[in-house]
């Protein structure tokens, strides 16, 4: 019973309409089977999505239509922003999370690191650069927004830093493995304190 309730109050829904896009989210944050199922049309976008998912071990379900695909810049940004309302609202008061989390993860020569604070102050800070204009049929410059919309969305601290990295595919999916692994420990549940000392985040 106690593990049921828990699943209630780390789960969350989240609808976003806009003239744009329509973007659903849906975000376990216990689901002990970690489904992760994307369904988007950009397929570059999709696999970092599933990549950050399925490292972080929740559940995540993503349906997004764009109604006028004139680039991607209004999908990415608000599959961002739905998914940090979905992640505000399962945390909910944060009582009981670790708070803090982080993650050095490689791919071949890349090293990004990531580090997270649920806060619930939103900033961004990377120093993430690439060569290339598009990986796949994603833009290379809405890696880092994506990020940006994110953190804001969900009310926390995200730093990403390459440490290295030559290949832009490698740098992008250790990003966001990275942030799947930070996001997994500063949610995990310690005790029942809301890990503060003004007592409230």
């Amino acid at each position: 019973m106690r593990r049921k309730k828990l699943r209630e109050t780390r789960r969350a829904v989240v609808e976003r309409v806009t003239g744009e896009t329509k973007v659903k989210v849906v975000l376990d944050l216990d689901d002990e089977k970690g489904r992760v199922k994307i369904g988007l049309d950009r397929k570059f976008f999709k696999h970092m999505l599933a990549s950050m998912a399925f490292h972080g071990g929740f559940t995540l379900e993503i349906e997004g239509e764009e109604f006028e695909a004139l680039d991607d810049h209004h999908l990415v940004e608000d599959v961002g922003l739905a998914l940090g309302e979905a992640l505000a609202k399962a945390l909910g008061d944060k009582r009981g999370i670790a708070r803090f989390g982080w993650a050095a993860v490689p791919m071949d020569e890349a090293l990004i690191l990531a580090s997270v604070d649920l806060s619930g102050r939103p900033y961004f800070e990377s120093n993430l650069t690439f060569k290339r204009l598009h990986l796949g049929d994603l833009s290379t410059e809405m890696i880092n927004h994506f990020f940006y919309s994110f953190s804001h969305a969900g009310g926390f601290t995200l730093h990403l830093l390459a440490l290295r990295g030559v290949n832009d595919h490698h740098k992008a999916e250790a990003a966001f493995k990275a942030v799947g692994l930070a996001l997994a420990q500063a949610c995990r549940k310690t005790g029942g304190e809301i890990p503060s000392l003004k007592g409230v985040l």
